[in-house]
């Protein structure tokens, strides 16, 4: 649906003095949940969706995908399928992201987890303080909550 046929049913939603105003200062409405075309078609997102469809693959030290991975070859594989290419280990993959705060962070960047300068773990993020990730040897591919609050963050230049 394009935005114009959008503006009716989100007037009804904001209340037409609401979009009134909106449309008198040059702003926009934004509705919960109704993500734009642009954002939805960001690298981050198309990396998000490929790792989101690598749920349940087994981990495995230094793979690289389709069907195995470890945390950093997850995220290689799954930018490279959107289109950017990235390092291969998760410390170098920090290097190459430009570092966003916490508050600044968007679904689609790279969570690092860090042991003081230390890079041992890369996730990607999936809003709600979630990532999907490659966790360890014996688990799989999973969307899990971020558990510790020594992580930076990356985003995909």
């Amino acid at each position: 649906m394009s935005a114009l046929n959008r503006v009716p049913s989100l007037m009804a939603r904001a209340g037409t003095a609401s979009a009134l105003t909106l449309a008198a200062v040059g702003g926009s409405i934004v509705v919960p949940g109704a993500a734009g075309e642009a954002a939805a078609a960001t690298v981050g997102t198309k990396a998000l969706k490929v790792a989101a469809s690598k749920k349940g693959s087994p981990y495995q030290w230094g793979a690289t995908g389709p069907n195995r991975f470890d945390c950093s070859g997850l995220t290689l594989y799954s930018f490279k399928k959107a289109g950017k290419k990235l390092p291969r280990t998760a410390a170098q993959q920090y290097n190459k992201t430009r570092h966003i705060s916490k508050s600044s962070r968007k679904v689609g960047d790279l969570v690092f987890f860090h042991s003081g300068s230390y890079v041992y773990h890369v996730g990607i993020y999936a809003g709600q303080n979630k990532i999907w990730h490659a966790p360890k040897t014996g688990d799989v591919v999973r969307l899990q909550k971020i558990w510790t609050k020594s992580v930076w963050y990356g985003r995909v230049k």
